[in-house]
């Protein structure tokens, strides 16, 4: 039987709505760990390390999509949720093409000025070629990953969920697949890995804009739209906070990989690379739940279903706390066997690596409800809020503890930053759950 957005969530039926996006968005996160697993054994450390110092610049490209697809099916399910089913479908078909036009001219530029992007990512001599051919593919297909990413958001508005799911597995396996064909069989080191990484984008971009364009009227489509200013100002607004999660993450993620390179140097970054591919998919847990449980906050916010509201709430904060203490215990039971996958031919670096990861990985006691509370506020359309919880997690803590804990711990201060800066975003995301209850009237 299928769920609706207008139904009531127990929690089982909160978790078969929001599973397909939990595995979609894992599912997508293997995109990277494939790329490592193949680079890592069959190319090198050091093609480890290149990508992983090239791959955050092109997560920044790539933010707007999160931005466009977040913001905007926040308003659209909320527009459905008021009753008028054509507008929503204008408002859908305008952020669509939206991110058409800005994800072509975004991939177009980024991938001319490659070269100087690497540097400024802190790219040495040593790996600047890999970098930059890496780069240069994964940037031209930034359009494809764009869209990905926004129709993940709205293919649970359309009350797709399992399309989303169908198609992320499709698109992984094609990603799976090529790797092998164009690194272990062509010899095409990154290159390869960036090609199969494109293809995967493809599958999960492409699909779901000719689904769309097909869809009959009385659905979500693509229609006849027209630019509207302020709605479109309000997506952007809205969706800032996944702009900024995105871009600050990506900003970090370079900062730390400057910062390694200044401790310990190309190893460092590899050590980095593991634990990064792993915290892709253990975060992709939070961001799928999120992301499947917005469009329900923004249908009962527009319908003005409190009751609803506070029962969403109440049992999403449950599920993400009791996710979070599992997978502090999980990350610390496979720090070993996860880090031997990526680079058990080393055993120094080996080493480093599962010291590194079990610091690390105590930092999921506190990203989930952080997480979490940017999502429920951009469903409730307070992007200020949302975007403040994401600024202040995501650039300010950690990207300001990266660079001061390490003067006091040296390496394990890299590794530690993460947790302080968690559990200091913990602390705002209650804060403001705590001030907006009685606007909002989700407690």
């Amino acid at each position: 039987m299928q769920i609706r957005l207008s139904d009531h969530f127990s929690y089982r039926k909160l978790l078969r709505f929001t599973l397909p996006s939990i595995v979609m968005m894992i599912v997508a996160s293997i995109y990277s760990v494939v790329d490592g697993l193949f680079v890592s054994n069959l190319v090198g450390d050091l093609a480890l390390s290149a990508v992983n110092i090239i791959f955050p610049a092109t997560m920044i490209i790539g933010a707007a999509g999160f931005m466009l697809g977040t913001g905007g099916s926040a308003i659209v399910a909320r527009t459905l949720g008021e009753g008028d089913r054509e507008l929503a479908n204008r408002y859908f078909s305008m952020i669509i093409y939206s991110v058409i036009i800005l994800g072509v001219i975004l991939s177009v530029a980024c991938a001319i000025f490659i070269e100087p992007i690497a540097r400024l990512s802190g790219a040495s001599d040593l790996l600047m070629d890999d970098c930059i051919a890496y780069g240069r593919i994964m940037m031209l297909g930034n359009a494809a990953f764009m869209l990905q990413v926004s129709f993940q958001s709205f293919l649970v508005v359309a009350e797709k969920p399992q399309m989303g799911l169908v198609l992320s597995i499709s698109a992984g396996i094609t990603n799976m697949v090529l790797d092998y064909v164009f690194i272990a069989v062509f010899q095409m080191g990154v290159v390869g890995a960036a090609l199969a990484t494109v293809a995967g984008y493809c599958v999960g971009g492409l699909i779901p804009l000719v689904y769309f364009f097909r869809a009959s009227p009385d659905r979500l489509c693509l229609s006849k739209t027209q630019f509207y200013p302020k709605e479109f100002l309000h997506t952007c607004t809205n969706g800032s906070s996944e702009l900024m999660s995105n871009i600050s993450a990506s900003i970090v993620g370079i900062l730390f990989n400057i910062q390694l390179m200044r401790i310990i140097g190309e190893a460092g970054v590899a050590a980095h690379s593991v634990m990064m591919y792993v915290d892709f998919v253990f975060i992709a847990a939070f961001l799928g739940f999120s992301v499947g449980s917005a469009p329900i906050v923004s249908y009962h916010y527009g319908a003005a279903n409190h009751s609803e509201l506070k029962n969403v709430f109440r049992k999403s904060l449950w599920v993400v706390g009791v996710t979070s203490a599992a997978m502090v215990v999980v990350s610390e039971a496979l720090s070993y066997p996860l880090s031997f996958a990526f680079v058990g031919y080393d055993a120094d670096l080996l080493d480093m690596t599962v010291h590194g990861f079990r610091l690390f990985a105590l930092c999921y006691f506190f990203c989930g409800v952080n997480i979490y509370a940017s999502a429920f506020f951009t469903a409730l359309s307070n992007g200020v809020i949302s975007a403040f919880i994401s600024f202040m997690r995501s650039l300010v803590l950690r990207g300001g503890l990266v660079l001061l804990m390490p003067v006091c711990l040296g390496l394990d201060g890299v590794w530690t930053s993460v947790i302080a800066a968690e559990a200091l975003g913990a602390c705002i995301a209650v804060g403001f759950f705590m001030m907006q209850r009685h606007k909002y009237h989700y407690l």
